[in-house]
């Protein structure tokens, strides 16, 4: 039986339902004054809203991501979508801070549906091409991070922010219909209960040394992203700079560049090594770092820095994302739930930092930080690598091995998958 596939488009849908997804993540963060003032209630307490997505994303790669080696892509891509928008008309129509907050904790949840995009990608990519799938589906992604809270905070001052809650849940529900008539229809095969898929995911990080390398390193790269971005903002917002939210916000078009060299990273990954792309774009990053090191009084200087660093940190998490898929694509969910769970813990502890590192080191002494943990990340993206890259044939080669109670057709069905590779090894 032919295994399905993604149709003509299906990559490019489920980038821009990762992109949708997501935004949502930041869109209102423009908003934060305007809801604060429209509700009656501090901006501290507002200022929560953004950590509840976060903690509702996590908890959706936590609980919802291996659901993507469970449930048919259709529905279940289209069901969190809906949800979504579900969410986001409750926050819309939030009375008060506790209501908008729950409902942040469902968006957040909901915007999982991003990272099961890219599981899907790059579970039925085409063989040579899942390197490919990823990045597309990641660019789609970035997109919608960069671009979230200019969105946002434009939709607000023409509509308000409720209204411009429902524009995006509006999005979420033209997303939800083509996912749910152009994905694949197939279940994807399962041995086990979702309960036992959750049990097991903690034990793949003792399985797979190459997930745990590749949480290590893209863990070191998210960490100098949030560290380095956190603290712009913050020097940017400060004397003798004194910028507002809107022109702070303009500096996140550098990072469109990432945009452009993110299919060129899937191409790559797909005919060299994951290893050898992550290490070019973490020099890469560092060197852009490097650039923001001098200070922030030439905002050409600025832009470019940005532009290397974000595309550095993109392309490689691109590369990364197709490396954890490839351990096992049947399980590309419970893999990537561990890695995305693991990457986002690290990289907030990045944004926790980043404030008292700009007091204590000031400007220079943070993104040497940050210049430090790109550095490291490409030594061990180099290193790393080579000790761990042989487990996976290693795991075939276990795999070929007879076991007890293996019916005669499952040995054969074994020996007929692992023949193109033998064949493609001579």
């Amino acid at each position: 039986m032919t295994p399905p596939s993604l149709p003509r488009g299906g990559t490019f849908l489920l980038a821009c339902t990762a992109g949708t997804a997501i935004a949502n993540n930041y869109a209102i963060q423009p908003a934060l004054s305007a809801v604060a003032a429209d509700l009656g209630v501090p901006l501290s307490v507002i200022g929560l809203v953004p950590t509840a997505a976060l903690a509702g994303c996590m908890t959706g790669f936590a609980l919802l991501l291996p659901l993507a080696d469970r449930l048919a892509p259709n529905r279940l891509v289209a069901a969190q979508l809906t949800a979504l928008a579900a969410a986001l008309i409750l926050a819309a129509a939030a009375p008060g801070a506790g209501v908008l907050l729950g409902a942040y904790l469902c968006v957040g949840a909901a915007a999982s549906v991003a990272a099961q995009a890219g599981s899907i990608a790059g579970r039925y990519a085409p063989p040579g091409r899942r390197g490919t799938g990823v990045a597309i589906v990641a660019a789609g992604m970035s997109a919608g991070i960069l671009l979230s809270r200019l969105a946002g905070g434009t939709l607000t001052d023409i509509l308000g922010w409720r209204r411009m809650l429902l524009v995006f849940a509006a999005l979420a529900l033209l997303c939800a219909v083509p996912a749910a008539t152009l994905l694949p229809r197939q279940r994807p095969r399962s041995d086990h209960g979702y309960r036992a898929a959750l049990t097991a995911l903690p034990p793949l990080l003792r399985q797979f040394a190459p997930l745990r390398h590749a949480v290590v390193v893209g863990g070191l790269w998210y960490f100098a992203f949030n560290v380095t971005w956190v603290a712009l903002a913050l020097a940017l917002a400060e004397p003798p700079y004194s910028l507002g939210p809107a022109a702070i916000g303009l500096y996140s078009l550098a990072g469109l560049l990432g945009l452009v060299a993110l299919p060129l990273t899937g191409r790559l990954t797909d005919r060299h090594s994951p290893a050898t792309v992550i290490t070019i774009c973490m020099l890469a990053a560092a060197a852009g770092t490097a650039l923001l090191v001098t200070g922030l009084n030439s905002p050409p200087t600025t832009a470019v820095g940005l532009a290397l660093f974000d595309a550095g940190c993109f392309a490689a998490q691109a590369a990364n994302m197709s490396r954890v898929i490839a351990l096992d694509p049947h399980r590309s969910g419970g893999l990537s739930s561990v890695y995305l769970v693991l990457y986002f813990t690290i990289g907030a502890a990045g944004t926790a930092l980043a404030a008292p590192l700009l007091n204590t080191l000031g400007w220079q002494g943070t993104t040497l930080t940050a210049v430090a943990a790109l550095l490291l990340a490409a030594a061990l993206g180099h290193t790393g690598f080579r000790r761990t890259h042989s487990e996976p044939a290693h795991a075939a080669a276990r795999d070929l091995v007879p076991r007890a109670g293996t019916s005669r057709a499952q040995k054969s069905r074994a020996q007929q998958s692992t023949a193109p590779k033998s064949r493609a090894r001579k």
